[in-house]
C-alpha cells in the first residue's frame, strides 16, 4: 500500500498497527491465490464469496469480527479493527471487503445482545469462517424507515411464528447459513400507525428452517451476494429470539451504531486505490510533449483527492476511537463518517475517471471498477440523505438541552 502514514495517528494503538500489517501481508500474499469471477455469473460472484470467507477465516482476519472469548481478536468487538480490516480489504477488492464486513454485520447482534447459547452457536464459527452470517432488516417498503416494518412475528406455543419479506439482504440467495431477522412482535405496543419501534424484535433463524424461502437473488451493479428472504409460516423456538421482546430496534440501531462507521473506512479503501491508480496514470501518461502529472490542473485535482481522503480517515478513525475508547454512542459521529467518507469517495473515483480519459470507462479497468463498487456505500446502512437529517436533529436536540 502507498500511503500508511495514518497508522501513526493517535486513535490507533500498537495492536492496531500490527493488525493493519497482518491484514497487508495476508492481502499481497493470500487474496491474489483466490480466483476471481466473472461478474456477469452469479453462481460464480457467491462461490467466491463463499471461498474468501473461508480463507479470511483459516487466514485468521475473521477475528475482528468477534469478542475475544468465542477466538477474537479483542475482548469486545473493536470498530477501529474493523474499520482498517474494510479499508485494507476494499483497496484490494470489493468482494474480499464484503465477505470481511458481513460476517461482522451478520453476528454483531449476537456479540452485543445474544445470550451465552447463542453466541456459543454462532460466534466460534463466524471467526473461523466456517458459518456465514446474514443482518436481515430491511423490506419493500421499510428500508431507511425502519419503524414502518411490516414482517411479523406471533407466539405459538413454546416459540414464534414468522411471516413476511425482507430485501437487499446481504449473503442471502443460497449463501448465509444463520440470519438475523428483524420482526413485529405480536401483542406489543404498536402505538399509532403500527409504527412502534418498541414492537420489533430480532430472531437468529437458521437458513434451512421450514417456512424460510432465500433462493431469490438480486443482481447489483457490482455484483455481490444479495437476495430476498420470504417467510410464511417459519417457526422457530423461543431460544431463538435475540435479546428481549420488543428490543429489535434497539439492537439494529446499536449494531448500526457500531458498523457505520466502517462503511466509511471502506469507501476509503476504494479511494486509496482510486487515487494510487489515478497517480500512476498522471505519472505515465505522455500528453503534448510532457506527462499529465506535470499540468497544473492535474494537480490541483490529485490535491483536491488527497485532501477529501485524508478528512475522510480522520472523521472515520475518530468515530471509531469514540465508541472503542469513550464507550459512547455514536450516531452523530458515525453518521457523519459514514456520509462524508462515500461522499468524497464517490468524487474522487470520478476524478480518477477523469484523469484516465477513455481508458477510465473501459470494462474491467480498476477505476471502472471502483466507479460501480463505490454507488452502493452511499445508500446502504444509511442513505446520505437520511444521515444528513439524523445529524442535523440530533445537533438541534444537542443546542436545545
Amino acid at each position: 500500500m502507498a500511503d500508511r502514514s495514518f497508522l501513526d495517528w493517535p486513535f490507533l494503538d500498537d495492536g492496531h498497527r500490527a493488525w493493519a500489517r497482518e491484514l497487508a501481508d495476508w492481502v499481497e500474499r493470500g487474496l491474489p491465490a483466490l480466483p476471481t469471477p466473472d461478474e456477469h455469473d452469479l453462481d460464480a460472484v457467491y462461490a467466491a464469496c463463499g471461498a474468501l470467507v473461508r480463507a479470511l477465516g483459516k487466514a485468521g482476519l475473521l477475528r475482528a469480527c468477534v469478542p475475544a472469548a468465542y477466538g477474537g481478536l479483542r475482548e469486545q468487538v473493536d470498530v477501529r479493527s474493523l474499520a482498517l480490516g474494510r479499508e485494507t480489504l476494499a483497496r484490494a477488492g470489493a468482494l474480499a471487503d464484503f465477505a470481511f464486513a458481513m460476517q461482522g454485520l451478520g453476528s454483531v447482534p449476537v456479540s452485543l445482545f445474544g445470550n451465552e447459547a447463542q453466541k456459543a452457536a454462532l460466534l466460534p464459527g463466524v471467526c473461523r469462517g466456517e458459518l456465514i452470517a446474514a443482518f436481515a432488516l430491511s423490506e419493500p417498503d421499510a428500508g431507511s424507515d425502519v419503524a414502518a416494518m411490516q414482517a411479523t412475528a406471533r407466539r405459538d406455543g413454546d416459540g414464534w411464528v414468522l411471516d413476511g419479506t425482507k430485501t437487499w439482504i446481504s449473503n442471502a440467495g443460497g449463501l448465509a447459513d444463520r440470519y438475523v431477522i428483524f420482526a413485529r412482535s405480536e401483542g406489543l405496543d404498536r402505538g399509532p400507525g403500527n409504527r412502534d419501534p418498541k414492537g420489533i424484535s430480532a430472531f437468529l433463524v437458521d437458513a434451512g428452517t421450514p417456512g424460510l424461502d432465500a433462493s431469490e437473488r438480486i443482481p447489483v451493479i457490482s455484483p455481490h451476494p444479495l437476495g430476498v428472504l420470504k417467510m410464511s409460516g417459519c417457526r422457530i423456538g423461543a431460544d431463538r429470539l435475540v435479546g428481549q421482546p420488543g428490543q429489535g430496534f434497539a439492537i439494529a440501531m446499536g449494531t448500526l451504531d457500531l458498523f457505520r462507521t466502517t462503511v466509511g473506512a471502506a469507501a476509503l479503501g476504494f479511494a486509496r486505490r482510486a487515487l494510487d491508480e489515478a497517480t500512476a496514470r498522471a505519472r505515465n501518461r505522455q500528453m503534448f510533449g510532457q506527462r499529465l502529472a506535470d499540468f497544473q490542473l492535474t494537480q490541483v485535482q490529485l490535491g483536491r483527492m488527497c485532501t477529501e481522503i485524508d478528512a475522510a480517515a480522520l472523521m472515520v478513525y475518530r468515530s471509531a476511537w469514540t465508541r472503542d475508547v469513550l464507550q459512547r454512542r455514536v450516531t452523530r459521529e458515525a453518521s457523519m463518517a459514514k456520509m462524508y467518507a462515500t461522499e468524497a469517495a464517490q468524487q474522487v473515483i470520478d476524478a480518477a475517471v477523469q484523469l484516465h480519459g477513455g481508458l477510465g470507462v473501459v470494462s474491467g479497468q480498476p477505476v471502472e471498477r471502483l466507479y460501480r463498487d463505490v454507488r452502493a456505500l452511499r445508500i446502504y446502512e444509511g442513505a446520505t440523505e437520511v444521515l444528513q437529517l439524523v445529524v442535523g436533529a440530533q445537533h438541534l436536540r444537542e443546542a436545545a438541552a
